[in-house]
């Protein structure tokens, strides 16, 4: 029996049309909502779902692509408690955030990668990550509170 996959598994990508068993198909995937028959209405839908999401992929990718032009020359500075030249504590991805937010950049903290822990005053060069094909560099300054 052919089936089109609506999740990602073991048997392949969303999107996908396999050949399964039947049983395995009747008992297990379509009834868990894991994949649909293979039929012509089926494809239809599978057809217009691929397309509004590829023009939904596509404006977060411009969306992206604004921010990372925005972002293109910012420098983000933190001061924090520090002694002889070591912070206490870290500068985490959420400090980042906090700082970018209010330069008013709306920004994830989980997708800003940060190379080590920020433990030392200095510069640093992070990444946010704003789409799986637009990564922003940005320069992190951090210097000790007055």
């Amino acid at each position: 029996m052919q089936v089109i996959l609506l999740e990602p598994g073991k048997l392949g990508q969303t999107g996908e049309i396999v050949t399964v068993k039947p049983g395995y198909a009747r008992n297990f995937l379509i009834p868990r909502g894991m994949a649909v028959p293979a039929n012509a209405a089926n494809m239809k839908s599978l057809e217009a779902r691929i397309r509004s999401r590829q023009k939904i992929l596509a404006e977060e990718k411009a969306t992206a692509e604004d921010l990372a032009s925005r972002l293109e020359n910012v420098a983000i500075e933190l001061s924090v408690r520090a002694g002889e030249g070591k912070v206490y504590g870290a500068v985490t991805s959420g400090d980042v955030a906090d700082a970018l937010d209010r330069l008013g950049f709306d920004v994830d903290r989980r997708k800003i990668e940060m190379p080590k822990a920020v433990k030392e005053i200095g510069e640093y060069d992070i990444s946010y990550k704003a789409h799986p094909e637009v990564s922003i560099p940005l320069k992190l300054v951090v210097h000790a509170e007055k």
